[in-house]
């Protein structure tokens, strides 16, 4: 059954998207989702990416998609056009960012002695804050058991780590997807009424739950069916279609009831 979007949806403003298999789909970037990403700009919504893609990939989003911020590396940062330049802003500085990065990158290197099978990913020089594994980015899906062994191996080191659909990422700090968010819809002045009224959140996988729980509007693109069995918190309301073209599918559906019941 199609599930639509109700009344409590009309007051939307902001949209906060995972990039990774929620924006693209099968590691190409659907030509859909960038006219929906231009739908909602031109019909007044903004829209930030928030994903544990690197720092570079995250660059070229906000240079060149039509999104208003990037929320990146797992919230390590933030990308933001201001008068026109992009400018980058940080909770620590990036000395003491890129400190904690090279420790942890030696340790998990260690850990990935015991799993030949798994490497760290293409993108890692170009991370700022994480360490990044691949497990089905350029690789074979890695099997969830060996994905959740890696996790406890880093969690153990008292570092964070969180599976997506295509990596592990690990990081040192107190950084998140959700304390991200939330850190910068209060730096634009909104009230907790404001955040569970106006903003919504669309993700695919295990790393987007933090955002399924703490957002009561939230959108899961169907590959999140995937994962629905091990999601301790489930997104409000499930697409028909996978990746971007189930992002495009929700931009449609915001659009008609934000027309209807304006």
């Amino acid at each position: 059954m199609e599930e639509q979007l109700n009344a409590q949806w009309k007051d939307i403003n902001w949209v906060f998207t995972d990039v990774d298999d929620t924006l693209t789909w099968e590691g190409s970037l659907p030509p859909e989702t960038l006219i929906a990403l231009q739908k909602l700009r031109d019909n007044g919504i903004k829209v930030v990416a928030v994903t544990g893609a690197c720092a570079g990939w995250c660059d070229h989003i906000a240079q060149l998609w039509p999104v208003d911020a990037v929320l990146g590396e797992n919230g390590a940062f933030l990308l933001k056009k201001e008068s026109g330049s992009l400018k980058i802003s940080t909770n620590l500085p990036l000395t003491d960012i890129r400190a904690n990065q090279a420790k942890l990158k030696q340790q998990i290197e260690a850990i990935l002695t015991r799993y030949p099978e798994l490497s760290l990913t293409l993108d890692q020089e170009y991370r700022l804050c994480e360490v990044a594994i691949d497990i089905g980015q350029n690789c074979e899906p890695v099997d969830q058991k060996i994905v959740q062994a890696v996790l406890k191996e880093i969690h153990e080191l008292g570092a964070h780590a969180t599976a997506s659909s295509i990596h592990i990422n690990a990081w040192y700090g107190d950084h998140s997807k959700r304390n991200a968010v939330h850190q910068f819809l209060e730096e634009q002045g909104f009230s907790e009424e404001d955040i569970h009224q106006r903003t919504c959140y669309v993700g695919d996988s295990m790393n987007d739950q933090q955002m399924f729980e703490s957002l009561p509007l939230t959108i899961g693109v169907a590959n999140i069916q995937h994962y629905w069995d091990k999601l301790e918190h489930h997104p409000s309301l499930v697409m028909s279609k996978p990746g971007g073209y189930g992002f495009a599918e929700f931009t449609e559906k915001l659009l008609v009831i934000k027309k209807a019941l304006s």
